[in-house]
């Protein structure tokens, strides 16, 4: 079955690893947000697109919950005796990453080239496609103003109260080569949206013009899985957010905001009160471990959506 996968970072990444080891390599494509992009020190970061990368190329520090296994931070040291901006932590194995798709950037390549090269080098076989190769921003609206979306999550520690959400730049972006063929595939079996904070990870996704038609034109199952478990966002700042826009911490209201794109919705098992309601409102509605914890977790969650998506 060909599978498109949307996801952001931690949480789709997850289960895009899990995709990975059920699909062949031809059959999955992951279109990958990049609206909290943004230049620290010079340099173009991609932290989504990271995370998706390490994950996928068995590179990732799973006790750390971000970032690369084995990281050093000599580079960080070092920038912060200089007096250096030190809250974004950039390893120094990590560095080689931002370096070189810098370097790559400033030489006219685009963002879907140089991540289609880094995934090549380290050997992931998956399709993997920024969402654009153009900037698109996301920006934290709060009582005292707009943040940038790594000032509030990282540098403010996702402390702000947030009041709602903009994309910038996202009127005028184009989908990145290789997304709308891959929603507009013929053989397409499913379109995925993985356990993403729908708010900052999904909504940049589908505000690039073109993106959210190409997915409800399509004739493929789009499923969702919740990344809200038992009322908690199971990684992030999701439920935090619901709660400060007057939304209910619930993976119902999550299939809510996914409005009549979806046809259906897997909820972890200890939300399995939640699915009669959600399948009376005609959203075919299903039950799963979805925290995962270890590979298996991941290769089990990914079999069964896409074995419900094969029944939807």
């Amino acid at each position: 079955m060909k599978c498109v996968a949307l996801c952001g970072g931690v949480g789709g990444a997850k289960l895009a690893l899990g995709l990975m080891h059920v699909l062949p390599p031809d059959d999955l494509s992951l279109i990958v947000n990049t609206g909290d992009d943004f230049t620290h020190l010079g340099l173009h970061i991609s932290p989504d697109l990271d995370t998706v990368m390490y994950t996928l190329a068995g590179l990732a520090n799973e006790q750390q919950g971000w970032g690369r296994a084995g990281e050093t931070w000599q580079f960080m040291g070092a920038l912060r005796a200089l007096g250096g901006e030190d809250w974004f932590q950039l390893g120094d194995l990590d560095l080689a990453v931002h370096v070189e798709r810098t370097r790559r950037l400033a030489a006219g390549e685009t963002l879907s080239q140089v991540t289609r090269g880094f995934f090549a080098a380290l050997g992931v076989g998956a399709r993997v496609l920024p969402m654009s190769d153009d900037p698109v921003r996301t920006i934290i609206h709060t009582p005292d103003g707009p943040l940038a979306f790594q000032h509030y999550f990282v540098r403010d520690r996702c402390e702000p109260e947030v009041t709602g959400f903009s994309f910038a730049g996202s009127a005028q972006a184009k989908p990145a080569p290789g997304v709308l063929a891959a929603l507009g595939d013929p053989d397409l079996g499913c379109i995925v949206i993985c356990p993403s904070n729908p708010f900052v990870s999904i909504d940049p996704i589908m505000a690039v013009p073109g993106l959210r038609a190409a997915i409800q034109a399509s004739r493929a199952p789009v499923i969702a899985v919740s990344p809200i478990v038992g009322g908690r966002a199971i990684k992030g700042p999701t439920a935090k957010m619901m709660r400060e826009l007057g939304v209910p911490q619930t993976a119902q209201a999550v299939a809510a905001h996914y409005g009549g794109l979806l046809d259906g919705f897997i909820l972890d098992a200890t939300d399995a009160a939640l699915a009669a309601d959600l399948s009376a409102s005609g959203l075919a509605c299903a039950t799963a471990q979805s925290v995962m914890r270890s590979l298996q977790d991941r290769v089990e969650l990914a079999r069964y959506v896409l074995d419900f998506a094969a029944k939807a």
